[in-house]
């Protein structure tokens, strides 16, 4: 599933993506906006139990309508054209994916951390997943491990899995295990962009 292209020291699956906002005001000023709403400074105990003075709030950015619409707005672009599903996972995929299957008219599936135990005892919400090529969606990527978790279950009932889109990719190509899963990533903005925008 990789083309053995070669990005910095991480080599990448055929459906990455590498920004670049020098010749974007459009992205440059939608992550200007994101960083300004999302970077809070404080005192904040991070889930390590490291006490941190900045933390980024993705919530911010999703509870804000105009912000959620401009970054889904970017996704549309993104989507792959044999698409037939949106799979937003839950909790923070769930806000683009209802809004970009607005944008784009593809349905869309909810994604449970797990099968829920009673009544369908669902996985995905909203649809069949079987032979459909889902195409994932989330806010931000760390590690990647809940996508791979949710491509792994989804997978195992017959769908067809190798893209996530995201808001931001904050991954670490140290830790990022998608490729353990020949799973590509098509982010709106990166840790590295945010970064950029925030020192200027």
């Amino acid at each position: 599933m990789t083309d053995g292209r070669v990005v910095g020291s991480r080599r990448v699956c055929e459906h990455d993506v590498v920004l670049d906002i020098r010749n974007d005001p459009v992205l440059f000023e939608l992550a200007r906006d994101v960083d300004r709403r999302c970077r809070l400074r404080g005192s904040f105990q991070l889930r390590s139990g490291i006490v941190a003075d900045e933390y980024f709030d993705k919530y911010l950015f999703e509870a804000d309508p105009q912000l959620l619409r401009r970054i889904t707005e970017r996704m549309v672009a993104l989507v792959p054209e044999d698409t037939e599903m949106l799979g937003g996972l839950e909790l923070g995929g769930i806000p683009l994916v209802t809004m970009l299957s607005q944008l784009t008219g593809l349905p869309s599936l909810f994604i449970r951390k797990k099968a829920k135990t009673y009544g369908t005892q669902q996985l995905a919400e909203g649809g069949e997943v079987r032979d459909r090529r889902i195409v994932l969606i989330e806010d931000v990527i760390t590690t990647g491990g809940a996508v791979v978790a949710a491509t792994e279950q989804l997978r195992s009932r017959g769908a067809i899995v190798d893209t996530v889109i995201c808001a931001i990719d904050r991954s670490n190509p140290d830790i990022n295990q998608l490729p353990s899963v020949q799973v590509g990533v098509r982010p709106v903005l990166t840790k590295q962009i945010l970064d950029t925008v925030h020192q200027q």
